[in-house]
């Protein structure tokens, strides 16, 4: 399954929402989601910096992780940036494949 890394932070009224509820009770929320859209958590993780939430989730598809972002960001109590990530692997198939690229300006 791909694996994917999420980046959010909260709003007001989402930072209002974990002080009620508590971090792990929204770890908990965030973990049946993920299993209810047919995939599982690997890691969450609070954080001090520019993002409140690191996690790291396994999802079907980049569609059903799109489906995600896009509702967790129109609920306005946090935003998301999604990272596709990839493993040492996929590089090393990646690095093996042919591209037929020419950079700008060259010949």
């Amino acid at each position: 399954m791909p694996k994917y890394l999420y980046q959010v932070s909260y709003t007001t009224d989402g930072l209002k929402g974990v002080l009620r509820e508590g971090g792990s009770s929204r770890r908990a929320t965030i973990d049946q989601l993920i299993t209810s859209m047919g995939g599982t958590m690997e890691s969450f993780h609070y954080a001090f910096g520019d993002h409140d939430v690191y996690l790291i989730a396994d999802l079907p598809d980049n569609e059903t992780s799109a489906a995600i972002a896009l509702a967790v960001n129109a609920a306005g109590a946090a935003k998301v940036s999604t990272t596709v990530l990839i493993s040492p692997e996929e590089v090393d198939r990646a690095t093996k494949k042919t591209v037929n690229y020419r950079p700008p300006g060259a010949q």
